[in-house]
Order: C-alpha cells, then structure tokens, then sequence
C-alpha cells in the first residue's frame, strides 16, 4: 500500500510513545511505503482535486536521526491507498477545514473525516447514558454550583474542547475558588464546559482501551501522580499493565456498533471504575505503552486490518 500520514511536525515525535511513529514502523513491517505531511500542506487544485505536498519517509526505532525523509513532492491524495488522519487536537477551525478537503479524495480516509467531525471527544459519550457518570453541559457556572451544592459530592469539570489533561478541574462544595474557576472555564458564560460526578475509583487511575473497527485490542491504566486527579501521561501519570474486566469488553460491545457506522476504525476510550469517560477518534494514543508491557502487537493488528479495508475497496 501507499500511504499518507497526516500528522504534527515530525521533529516532535517521541519514539517510544508515539502511536503514530508506531504506525510507521508497522507499515514499514508490512512492506508499505509511507508519506508524511503536515496539515497545512493540504490543499486542493484548480478542479476540486485534494492534494498536498510530502515526503516519504523511512523510520527507525531509536533516539538520533530516526527518520530519513525524501524529496518534496507534489501529491494527489488519490495517489494513495489510505489516508491516515493523526493530527493531535485541538479540532479547531484549521482541523475542521482540513477534514473537508479529506472528504475529496478517492483514498480510504481513517478516521473518516464526518465522522471525525460528529465526535467531539467529550460530547460524543453522551449518546450513552448507562454508560458514563452523571454529567452536565453547560456554559452557565451558576448552573454548576447549585448541581455541586446538591450533590453534596465533588465534580470533575472541563471545557469540551479540552485535551490531554488540559483545564480538568476537581470541585467541592467547600472549596473558596470554585466561582472563579468556573467563571475561568466557562469565559464567562461564552464556553461550553462539562461537569461530571467525581469517581472514587480515579485514585486508582483511568484505563485507556484501544479498539480496532469497534473491537477492543489492548488496554494500559494511566496511575495518577501523587496528589494530582488526572492520570494523562501528558501530565506525569504512571502507565502501568492492565487486563480488560467484563464490564470494559461490555462498553465495547455497545459502542462498536456506533463507531464503525460513523467510520472510526481507530479509537481510544477512557474508562475510570465501570463508567466510560471520553471517546477518543482524532489521535488516540496508547499503542506503543500497550505493546511495551503486553505483547501484543496493535500496530500490525490495524495495518493488517487496514489492508484488508483497502484489498475490498
């Protein structure tokens, strides 16, 4: 196959983290030729043809000069077998633009740009309720404060559009801050932000399952560092191995359905406890922690699983 990475700079790849650097050595694996290119190198020619300007690259696991990138070129994006999506959010108006001109090419698109763009990260767990604690949207801090003194019990709170750990927020009632904070996320009353039940089971960290065409492949649980709630390893959670418990495999099975009729082939969900926490389908990560202290082998798994997508085309 012929492939095209859409991805961030490649200069910032960490190798021993970087699910998409992880795709690449499988590809290579599997004796495909990939290209690399940066979103803004998308465009699309006179006669609505998308296009971009890459590079093939050729990577290696190790630490100094881990890439070796060709000549500049000019390419339609029906050039290529697939197109792989692996831009790292925020999915702001940039990203958005960008699934569009995706929506052009004759290639197979992974993630499916529409659906990529019906599935906000935070949102799209909402087509779920049994699934996911009890949560509020909202842009109203008001709102959110006479839920907390209700509840008696303390919320997580985050912007919708928020990732890697970034602006995650625990209240309680008695917390003398909590006004502001709220006032801070919400840009008072511009931002939509969404609060949820406070897990206990948190402590214990968040599990990050990876699925392949709505089907669970692996999974690794993200410890929190020391007093802090977030487990992201973005900021200094521990990953540490875990096994997939019957109620892990039993959102699985209810979300598969869904991923795969809005085409996300590759995806990342976080569950904490028994609730299901966010869906993941721009860049999910986790593949290479997964293969490091399991075995098992998810990078090949979707290059296989992706070959047999293109062979049927």
């Amino acid at each position: 196959m012929k492939i095209l990475i859409v991805m961030d700079p490649l200069g910032a790849v960490d190798v021993d983290k970087d699910t998409t650097f992880g795709f690449m050595l499988a590809a290579q694996e599997r004796d495909h030729r990939v290209w690399y290119c940066t979103q803004d190198q998308l465009y699309v020619r006179p006669g609505g043809q998308a296009a971009t300007l890459a590079r093939a690259v050729e990577v290696f696991h190790r630490k100094a000069d881990f890439a070796h990138l060709g000549e500049l070129e000019d390419l339609a994006l029906d050039d290529f077998d697939t197109v792989w999506m692996r831009k790292d959010p925020p999915v702001d108006r940039a990203y958005l633009h960008a699934t569009y001109i995706l929506d052009l090419t004759r290639a197979l698109v992974l993630n499916e740009p529409a659906g990529v763009r019906s599935a906000n990260e935070k949102l799209y767990a909402l087509q779920f309720p049994a699934l996911i604690p009890e949560t509020m949207v909202t842009r109203d801090a008001a709102r959110i404060r006479a839920w907390l003194a209700a509840r008696r019990e303390p919320l997580i709170v985050k912007p919708v559009d928020g990732h890697g750990g970034k602006g995650i927020f625990l209240l309680a009632q008695e917390d003398r801050n909590v006004a502001s904070i709220l006032e801070a996320l919400t840009e008072d009353g511009t931002r939509w932000v969404m609060a949820q039940a406070y897990l206990p089971a948190a402590r214990e960290g968040d599990k990050r399952i990876i699925l392949i065409d709505g089907e669970a492949q692996g999974a690794i649980l993200r410890v929190p560092r020391g007093d802090d709630h977030r487990g992201n390893i973005h900021v200094g959670g521990t990953v540490v191995p875990t096994e997939l418990t019957p109620r892990d495999r039993a959102i699985c099975e209810a979300l598969g359905p869904s991923l795969r009729a809005d085409g996300l082939s590759f995806v990342g969900i976080d569950v904490i406890g028994d609730y299901l926490t966010e869906i993941n389908v721009t860049s999910p990560t986790g593949i290479r922690e997964i293969e490091a202290l399991s075995g098992t082998r998810v990078g090949i798994r979707f290059v296989e699983w992706v070959e047999g997508r293109v062979a049927a085309r």
